[in-house]
């Protein structure tokens, strides 16, 4: 019966050491072994099996990107303008080591170490540019960050900026800074509006008197050559007529027939006349005079 308890002892005690000097280390993770109180190794991902009441996890470090929130400070321009500026910081341990034994809590350090250089950043330039360098200040900060912490088996990878806060008078001269070039720039556009609807108008106005004289032009042009053409047709119908008049002169009887035409459009003037006034004076020899007239114009011919 002693001896089972015995076996029952030493199982037990087999199985408490094996549970003390038995590691799993997750993945993305390392531990830091000592062997009485000095470093011995580091362990990566997997199983592991210590030495019994020689070796214990004297330090565990994450692998994985750490975000470190930077808390608010108090920074002076270079024009001694007085603000408030937060951060966040992204760091990762590269070594579990040095991370160890090479500072002794390289968050807190990280954290005080990026006010300062902030700080410092920030007081070598203006008000004005703070807004506009946040990637610049970004930049100086992981740089002095970085030389800083080779040494601490920690490589520090961004940090930004996430709020700047100037004082509220200071916010309310850079509102209203705002404002007036904001007006500016509105009263410019309204100017330069306005010239262009001038420069529309003028160049519509020339466009418009160019038109209308073109349509003047071409509307004189078209008279003049209506009026010609009219000029040539009525210059035409009358070589015409002569021609015609010609051709019946030549002709056996021709002239006979002109005399008679003659004469009967002497009579129907007269007969106008006649119509027209109480008193006309008529050549007592109207017939002999036309008869004698007509024979004269045929003995010529």
């Amino acid at each position: 019966m002693e001896m089972l308890v015995g076996v029952a002892v030493f199982v037990a005690f087999v199985v408490v050491v094996l549970i003390k000097t038995a590691v799993v280390v997750p993945q993305r993770n390392e531990y830091v072994i000592e062997r009485l109180g000095k470093y011995r190794t580091t362990l990566g991902a997997g199983f592991h099996i210590l030495v019994p009441f020689l070796d214990r996890i004297a330090y565990k470090r994450n692998l994985k990107e750490e975000p470190i929130d930077i808390p608010a400070q108090t920074c002076i321009t270079a024009d001694n303008v007085t603000m408030e500026v937060d951060g966040v910081l992204y760091l990762q341990v590269i070594n579990a080591r040095q991370s160890a034994y090479g500072i002794e809590n390289y968050h807190f350090a990280a954290s005080q170490l990026a006010q300062t250089s902030l700080r410092s950043a920030i007081g070598k330039i203006s008000l004005d540019n703070t807004f506009e360098a946040r990637e610049n200040l970004n930049q100086q900060v992981v740089n002095a960050l970085d030389e800083a912490a080779q040494n601490w088996g920690i490589k520090v990878l961004r940090y930004e900026i996430k709020d700047i806060q100037p004082p509220r008078s200071v916010l309310e001269a850079m509102e209203k800074q705002m404002r007036a070039e904001r007006e500016k720039r509105a009263e410019i556009a309204r100017s330069e509006g306005e010239k262009q609807s001038l420069i529309n108008r003028a160049a519509g106005e020339r466009a418009e008197a160019i038109a209308l004289s073109e349509g003047e032009k071409m509307k004189r042009i078209n008279e003049a050559d209506g009026q010609a053409q009219e000029i040539l047709k009525v210059a035409e119908a009358t070589a015409e007529g002569i021609r015609q008049v010609a051709e019946a002169l030549s002709v056996q009887g021709g002239h006979e027939a002109a005399n008679l035409e003659v004469a009967k459009k002497y009579l129907d003037q007269f007969g106008l006349l006649a119509k027209e006034n109480n008193t006309m004076i008529l050549p007592g020899n109207l017939t002999a005079s036309t008869t004698a007239r007509d024979r004269c114009k045929m003995s010529g011919a």
